[in-house]
């Protein structure tokens, strides 16, 4: 099929809209797309310095290109990639080199941390480690470097690779669990309560669906990270969640979407019914948390990695 938008052949079928796209066409539009979502969320603004979550897969990739073409040129706003080296043998190999060629090509600022420098242990000490709960226990664990280190670099803005699928998982499995507060989460900009230690994140890809972020690198010739963890596990919970807005989404096309503006039109109501957790500071380490401990210092000094 030819695109709808001139005569050259299409990439790619968009059934919501019932349009056709050649690589040009889809390109402009992915990125537009995401300028809308800045400019509507204000998510950056001049004097911001956004450091950028790269792990080297579609998302971050996508991402990092889309920025950096929006801002390169703009003196007022500052790009750096920050890239965590969770210390998993059969991929941070590959992950390291991907990511340090695509911010070489862009000539971004490139700052790469490790769990074993920041923790002393590694995912494949984790694992060793742990018998139960091991599987989201290093997402805690990259969380919590990404906001210090960005902090220390003087970030003002995190921005993460999160997609359209991403968010509107979230936003079944928390009212699956009946979790309201994380349903109140939910938006480009998840801010509830704010804290000094803190770094704002942002989701400049929030409604882009996740094939169309997949094709985004692909027509730019980005080579992301393919390799799956080798210690990830299937979540029956998630992975229904996947089947089931995927099934929605073939017979009923636009409907993610559809989800995501029905949550952010409830999202008010339920801030205001429900208080909000106030953010403190960990009596260990100082950074941010829920609660006197923070989750990492709950992990790291629990019995299990104290013996």
């Amino acid at each position: 099929m030819r695109c709808s938008f001139c005569k050259n052949k299409s990439v790619y079928y968009r059934r919501n809209e019932g349009n056709y796209y050649c690589k040009n066409h889809f390109i402009k539009n992915i990125e537009k797309k995401v300028k809308r979502t800045i400019s509507q969320n204000k998510l950056i603004k001049n004097g911001d310095r956004i450091a950028i979550a790269f792990s080297g897969g579609k998302d971050s990739s996508t991402l990092l290109i889309i920025l950096n073409k929006i801002f390169k040129n703009n003196p007022n706003i500052e790009l750096f990639a920050i890239t965590i080296d969770q210390g998993i043998k059969l991929r941070s190999n590959e992950m390291l080199k991907k990511t340090k060629k695509l911010c070489k090509q862009l000539n971004i600022d490139h700052y790469i941390f490790s769990f074993k420098d920041e923790f002393g242990i590694t995912v494949d000490d984790l694992k060793r480690k742990m018998k139960t709960g091991f599987c989201g226990s290093c997402g805690i664990l990259r969380r919590y470097i990404l906001n210090k280190k960005a902090r220390e670099l003087k970030a003002t803005k995190l921005a993460t690779g999160h997609n359209l699928d991403d968010e509107t998982q979230t936003i079944i499995m928390n009212m699956i669990r009946g979790d309201l507060l994380r349903l109140a989460r939910v938006g480009p900009m998840p801010i509830l309560s704010r804290h000094k230690k803190f770094v704002p994140r942002i989701k400049p890809l929030i409604e882009i669906p996740e094939e169309e972020s997949k094709l985004y690198a692909k027509l730019n010739k980005i080579s992301s990270t393919q390799k799956k963890c080798p210690y990830s596990y299937d979540d029956p919970l998630r992975g229904n969640t996947i089947k089931f807005l995927n099934n929605l989404e073939k017979t009923s096309p636009g409907i993610k979407n559809s989800l995501l503006q029905s949550a952010y039109k409830i999202k008010p109501f339920i801030k205001d019914k429900f208080k909000q957790e106030k953010i403190r500071t960990c009596e260990i380490c100082g950074e941010p948390s829920s609660q006197k401990k923070c989750r990492v210092c709950e992990l790291l000094y629990s019995s299990t990695f104290m013996a």
